[in-house]
This record gives structure tokens, sequence and C-alpha cells, in this order.
């Protein structure tokens, strides 16, 4: 049996890989704490570190460990009436993705994310600053947001954005808002398992090996994310959502 802590060749890290990779551990801690916008800057982390395809396989689990702890955590404050409008699409989106993102060349893909992100930002802001009177209450409102989230989040792990739209659309109350993404991703992230250990296999012992030594800087973000959403205010926290998730696309951008 190999030893736990040696790795397969194509996993032989530097030492400023393995602390990026733990920084984005820890950032996964925190997203799935409550703080939304930030997985995006996970997935900007583990491109750079592992390349396209692996690392989506390498983010699902850690994406997944972090669920386990918010769907728990925010067990109480999910709005199930818009889960149940948003999966079926999402889920549609998902095999999408399985289907184009088996050839999909993966530079002209990651740029072309940073540009759709992009432009969700320009959406989000423009929501934010003037009021709604009528909010987007449509099934083809949260068709396309969920075809788009199940597809993005299939190919790039880059869901976020869309399903912010979405929530923010809704004018969830912050508990709300944290509480219906952590089911909705748990329950997506689970779906997207089986296609990316037998379809992709992007998902294998080696991967998960690195996935365990990671489970420590999860568990760290946990505690700093709980806390950061405790102590942040309801409308700097749409701001932070707004900010962070623009950051993200640029540095996926320039990568």
């Amino acid at each position: 049996m190999m030893d736990f802590w040696q790795l397969a060749p194509e996993f032989q890290l530097t030492w400023w890989e393995w602390i990026l990779i733990f920084l984005a551990g820890v950032i996964v801690g925190i997203s799935k704490a409550g703080v939304k916008g930030l997985g995006v800057l996970v997935v900007t982390i583990f491109l750079i570190v592992f390349g396209g395809k692996t690392s989506t396989g390498i983010v699902v689990p850690l994406f997944i460990m972090g669920d386990i702890f918010a769907v728990w955590y925010y067990r109480r404050d999910a709005q199930w009436k818009y889960l149940f409008r948003l999966l079926p699409w999402m889920f549609l989106g998902v095999l999408l993705g399985v289907w184009v993102g088996q050839d999909l060349p993966e530079d002209l893909f990651r740029r072309s994310m940073a540009v759709i992100i992009l432009l969700t930002v320009v959406m989000m802001y423009v929501w934010e600053r003037r009021p709604i009177k009528n909010i987007p209450d449509n099934w083809w409102f949260a068709g396309i947001m969920g075809l788009a989230a199940g597809f993005t989040t299939m190919v790039g792990n880059l869901a976020g954005a869309f399903s912010n739209i979405f929530f923010l659309a809704m004018r969830f109350p912050k508990a709300e808002f944290i509480g219906t993404a952590a089911w909705l991703f748990f329950i997506i992230n689970l779906f997207k398992l089986p296609f990316h250990i037998f379809v992709w296999e992007t998902i294998t012992p080696e991967t998960l090996a690195v996935n365990l030594r990671l489970i420590p800087a999860i568990v760290i973000g946990l505690f700093l994310g709980v806390h950061f959403v405790k102590v942040i205010k309801e409308k700097h926290f749409r701001q932070l959502i707004l900010v962070l998730t623009a950051l993200g696309a640029i540095l996926i951008l320039v990568s």
C-alpha cells in the first residue's frame, strides 16, 4: 500500500504550490461558511497549479467537504421553493457541460468564462444600484440561470456567478441566501461526482490523496468564515459578492 505522503509523480508539487493550494483550501472553508463569491478564487488557484480538467476533479471533493458543513450549519435557512425551480435546469446544464466539456479547448474555455463572469458582475451591479420593482419571476429566468449555472459548474466549477444573480434577484436576506445556496451546491456537487469519476475520469485515488491533505485547511477556513459572516453587514455582504466575483474573473482571464 502506498504511503499516505507519497503522491503520484504528476502530483509532486513544489513548496510554493503547496502553499497556494493550502490557501485555496482555507478559502473553500471560508466560502462554504457563507462568504459567497470566493469559490472562483479557489478554481483559479487550482487551475494555475494543476491545469484545466484535472483541477476540476480535485476541486469537487473539496467543495463537497465544505458543503457538508454548510448544509448542517444553515439547514434551517434554505428556501426550497426556489431550489426546486432552479435544480432541474441545473441538472440539464450539468449534462450539457459533460458533453461539451469532453473536447472543449481549455484555454478557450477559461478565457470565455472570465468574460461571462465579468458580464454577470455588471448585471448584478446594475440590480444592486437601483431598486427593482419587477423582479424576474418567470420560468425562463430560472431556466436561463439554471442552465448557465449547471453548465459552468460542470466544466469549470464556476456556477457561483449565475446562482448569485438568481438569489440576488429574489432579494433573499443574508441567512436565506447562504442556506439556499448551501443546499443547492451540495446537491449539484453530488450529482457531478459520477461524471467526474466514470466519464471524465478526473477523480481518482491520486486526486483524492491531494484532497485528504487539504482537510485541515478547510477546517481552518470554516472557523474563519463563520466568524466573518456574523460581523459583516447586509449591505456590505452584497457588495462583497460583486467585488470578489469580479476579482476572480480577472485572475482567470490573466492567468
